[in-house]
C-alpha cells in the first residue's frame, strides 16, 4: 500500500497536463489581447474611411 501512494505521489502525468493547460491558457490570453488591440485600431481606421466619404 505504502508503495502504491508513493508510486501515486512521485507520478508527474496529471502534473504536465496542468502545465500544458495553464501555457494553452496565457497563450490565449495574449491573443484575445492582441485581437482586442488590433481590433480598436482597425475598427478606428474604418470609421475615419467612413467619415472621409462623401
Amino acid at each position: 500500500m505504502r508503495k502504491a501512494i508513493g508510486q501515486l505521489w512521485s507520478d508527474e502525468h496529471g502534473a504536465t497536463a496542468v502545465e500544458y493547460g495553464l501555457m494553452v491558457a496565457a497563450i490565449a490570453a495574449v491573443i484575445v489581447a492582441v485581437v482586442f488591440s488590433v481590433g480598436t485600431k482597425v475598427n478606428t481606421a474604418f470609421e475615419t474611411v467612413d467619415d472621409r466619404m462623401p
